[in-house]
């Protein structure tokens, strides 16, 4: 039995499927099961995997069958991470064991892109265990490495609660959340109110802008603490404590002027990492898209997507390029060995798509359109396959799409993304919200799809169901978009527009 006490209503799959039948998308667990011989086997084996899946997951179904496939590729892998220790579950990262881990062979780097993906199972236990004993499990205290990598933990957390409601449990981790964030300030905080981070220790060896013991303001660790921050006045907020609310709105907001002040390269027009010398890096890296995962830019500064889709600059044939491939130094540290100048890196790549949805649904924009964000979704999904099968990985050649540790054991079913958040928040777009209006903004693009359905989607405790039929022949629910919660249809419109309905 897990030690933890799990509150809140959306604990236990109570209600089944509005329109699609799990059974329909068995076949594609079958054959993730042949696909291997399974060597290392955690708390849900393979062939526990598909009645697992039923359980816990949305499912998906649209015309075009590779990203119908890595959907369900995608929780298939997710399940392969939860771990059972004698203190409860916990997600991992590598499946094989990792010398610089702690505790369980936890790894804290992703632990933001665990959080997000993990909200939509039902099943809640996985993640609040995940989460108390990261925060609890030393005798009480957080885990020795919690901090060991930059995060965007507490962001995370709060943007799960958007899905579940579970306010006791939200509420219950705010002084441990407050702890935390505490340290950072203590231990990052820059005297111009800039936050510093080594590269290694945002996840991301041998970049171009930094190195392994530079003390650089980062925008990522800045985007994060800033998005931290927010969401700590938000639970506040929740919690009733107004005085605290209105503190860590006063941080955030101080953080988002130092770092358009800071870290913007008005040459580039792009946010770029301040080296120790007070000067900039002078590189466009994938990192400066990440002030928008926590909507912290002003409008004025969204010209830097610009360079997102510049195949001179960031759009690769297989993807999203962590660096400027214009850049003198761009893939100049080797290849195989863990380096950030420029290969794609599926971390970032969901940070990046997930900044650019909250651009597209909170900014007004002409920069880029839902075009471009389906564009590069397809990207990749086409780029998570390795010899002909399903896979995911480390990172790969942008031209290629090679996996450039695909054949080492650490690197098969590397948990340290998103790609299912970003088909339900994203393309399906289901935006969650703290009220009981929901919210639904596909970025599909008129005349890409007749059709798809997204179901069994667990949120503020009820089945959501978001239908895009053209015609009204596939489903026999009425034409065009219509959003359903447990079975009563709440919104709706002829197009692919933003919806919204009362639950």
């Amino acid at each position: 039995m897990s030690w933890f006490f799990v509150a809140g209503f959306s604990q236990t799959k109570t209600k089944e499927p509005f329109l699609l039948k799990p059974a329909s998308f068995r076949h594609y667990v079958d054959y993730f099961n042949s696909m291997e011989d399974e060597n290392i086997q955690q708390a849900i084996p393979n062939d526990s995997a598909w009645s697992w899946m039923q359980r816990n997951i949305p499912l998906f179904e649209c015309p075009q069958q590779n990203f119908e496939e890595i959907f369900y590729y995608r929780w298939w892998t997710l399940r392969k991470h939860i771990k059972k220790t004698e203190k409860g579950f916990v997600f991992t990262e590598f499946l094989i064991q990792r010398s610089y881990a702690d505790k369980y062979n936890l790894i804290a780097s992703a632990l933001g892109h665990h959080i997000y993906e993990s909200r939509w199972l039902h099943d809640q236990r996985y993640i609040n265990d995940n989460i108390f004993i990261w925060y609890r499990g030393n005798d009480g205290k957080p885990l020795n490495k919690l901090r060991f990598y930059s995060s965007w933990n507490i962001d995370a957390l709060y943007n799960r609660y958007l899905v579940n409601k579970d306010q006791k449990f939200i509420t219950d981790l705010l002084p441990d959340l407050e702890a935390d964030y505490a340290v950072w300030e203590k231990e990052k905080k820059l005297p111009n109110g800039l936050y510093w981070q080594y590269d290694v220790r945002d996840a991301m060896e041998e970049t171009i802008s930094g190195g392994r013991k530079e003390k650089n303001a980062r925008p990522s660790i800045n985007g994060y603490m800033y998005g931290n921050a927010k969401a700590l006045a938000s639970i506040a907020a929740t919690a009733g404590k107004t005085d605290m609310a209105a503190l860590y709105n006063r941080k955030s907001d101080s953080i988002k002027q130092v770092t358009q002040a800071k870290l913007w390269n008005n040459n580039d027009n792009f946010f770029e990492v301040l080296k120790e010398a007070d000067s900039s890096a002078n590189v466009k890296e994938e990192i400066g898209f990440i002030p928008w995962y926590f909507n912290l830019p002003d409008t004025s500064y969204n010209i830097a997507w610009k360079s997102l889709i510049d195949n001179k600059t960031f759009c690769a044939p297989f993807g999203i390029t962590t660096a400027d491939r214009s850049h003198p130094q761009f893939r100049t540290h080797g290849c195989c060995n863990c380096e950030w100048d420029g290969a794609v890196w599926p971390f970032a790549t969901s940070q990046t798509l997930t900044a650019m949805a909250n651009l597209l649904n909170n900014y007004k924009q002409n920069y880029v359109a839902d075009s471009n964000y389906f564009d590069l979704l397809d990207t990749y999904v086409e780029s998570q396959y390795y010899r002909g099968r399903p896979y995911i990985g480390e990172y790969l050649d942008e031209k290629t799409g090679y996996w450039l540790k695909g054949d080492q054991e650490r690197s098969r079913y590397y948990n340290h993304s998103t790609f299912n958040d970003l088909i339900i928040t994203g393309l399906a777009g289901l935006r969650p919200r703290a009220d009981d209006v929901i919210e639904v903004n596909p970025l599909l693009p008129e005349g890409k799809w007749d059709w798809f359905c997204l179901d069994n989607v667990l949120y503020h405790g009820k089945i959501i169901t978001i239908i895009w039929d053209k015609t009204g022949l596939r489903y026999k629910k009425g034409k065009g978009l219509s959003v359903w919660a447990d079975g009563k249809k709440v919104a709706g419109a002829n197009g692919l527009e933003k919806v919204r309905g009362k639950l």
